[in-house]
């Protein structure tokens, strides 16, 4: 089976498109004590039926030091207090920050909720150092999404929200794929 894989990108926070307001009430807020239940959760709820499975083998301690680290973020949609959906903010690395993981649970694909939990995502990953004293300046937010997340949906929303692809790949699946290429 081939796999696509496009690397998305903005380069200036007024890049971002905002999406359309859900047609519901949707509180999307940072979940600011790391939780590697609640993150595991949420990844393999939403990615359960993509093939998420890089994370599936991750013991508890190794959760908690991805969650701990300075610039990691979690943000979590609620639709009446269920979570709806999550976007994790990697902004370890100076400058940039990789959406690494962003999806819906599957009850709450198909409402709207994609678009904006993606717009407040990115505002998020461009103001990352207004809540991280000393860091950098954001001068890159990135992505990248497979044929096997969601699509056409997956691409289409990353590119309505302002991202541009500057990278595309493809390539067999190997036996040992992982759901996430390689980076």
């Amino acid at each position: 089976m081939e796999i696509t894989t496009w690397y998305l990108e903005q380069t200036d926070p007024a890049a971002i498109r905002p999406s359309a307001a859900p047609g519901e009430p949707v509180a999307i807020t940072r979940a600011e004590v790391p939780s590697p239940e609640f993150n595991r959760f949420l990844y393999t709820t939403v990615g359960g039926d993509w093939q998420w499975t890089d994370r599936l083998g991750w013991d508890r301690q190794r959760w908690l030091d991805l969650l701990a680290q300075p610039g990691y973020e979690t943000w979590v949609a609620y639709v009446r207090g269920t979570p709806a959906g999550f976007a994790e903010l990697d902004g370890t690395k100076p400058g940039e920050v990789e959406l690494a993981y962003f999806g819906l649970l599957p009850a709450f694909t198909g409402r709207g909720i994609g678009g904006h939990l993606l717009t407040v995502a990115l505002r998020r990953a461009w103001d990352l150092p207004e809540r991280r004293p000393g860091a950098e300046p954001i001068r890159r937010v990135w992505v990248h999404t497979c044929t096997l997340d969601g699509q056409p949906a997956a691409l289409a929303n990353y590119q309505r929200r302002g991202l541009t692809i500057y990278r595309t790949e493809t390539r067999d699946q190997d036996p040992d794929f992982t759901g996430q290429p390689a980076q």
